[in-house]
């Protein structure tokens, strides 16, 4: 997905009156020091709009097996155990066998619901996911755009990857999207032919 083809409001907005930040260095001589304000931000506890907050869950999460690698079956399978025993909080759907929806492979998905929850999970997957890869892909809750268009941003502008990217099948989002445009209103008739 093309990210020029989106619009981006300013990462600023609200801190358009800030004062200017420091230059000042810190011990490591690297990096910057930056003014403590004594709150930490709300996205410790919440995710930002317009992610999801509520029952579906502000991440998936999908870990990709090849189905015709029995060692990559295998782990992945156990993989899914694990998640499942260490993380039983989390949702954690079917382990398929097969490519479903537009995951051209096998896979099984996790969804996250708070931010502790990502990052909790993220970093354990980082390391437990062996040699599979895992799709991170945003929930999002925008109104004003339509479902199909919301998924497809999902899972290709906004996606963060894990290991090798596996190509996914975009069609059906576009497939969908092609048919709910709505129709032009048709002419009221003349009286023509009466």
């Amino acid at each position: 997905m093309d990210p020029s083809s989106y619009s981006y409001p300013s990462p600023l907005e609200g801190y358009e009156n800030a004062p200017p930040l420091p230059d000042e260095r810190a011990e490591d001589g690297k990096s910057f020091r930056n003014p403590q304000t004594g709150v930490l931000s709300d996205a410790y506890e919440k995710f930002p709009e317009p992610l999801e907050n509520g029952r579906r869950g502000g991440f998936d999460i999908h870990i990709y097996h090849f189905q015709s690698n029995p060692e990559q079956a295998k782990y992945a399978r156990e993989l899914w155990e694990r998640i499942r025993r260490e993380f039983p909080e989390l949702r954690i759907y079917a382990f398929w066998d097969k490519p479903v929806g537009p995951h051209p492979v096998a896979m099984f998905e996790v969804n996250l619901f708070t931010p502790a929850q990502f990052g909790a999970f993220i970093p354990w997957l980082a390391i437990h996911r062996g040699p599979l890869s895992a799709l991170v892909h945003p929930n999002t809750t925008e109104d004003n755009v339509p479902l199909a268009e919301r998924e497809l941003r999902n899972h290709t502008q906004r996606a963060i990857w894990m290991g090798e990217r596996i190509p996914l099948d975009t069609g059906m989002f576009r497939r969908f999207l092609s048919t709910t445009v709505v129709p032009p209103a048709k002419a009221a008739p003349t009286g023509e032919g009466k």
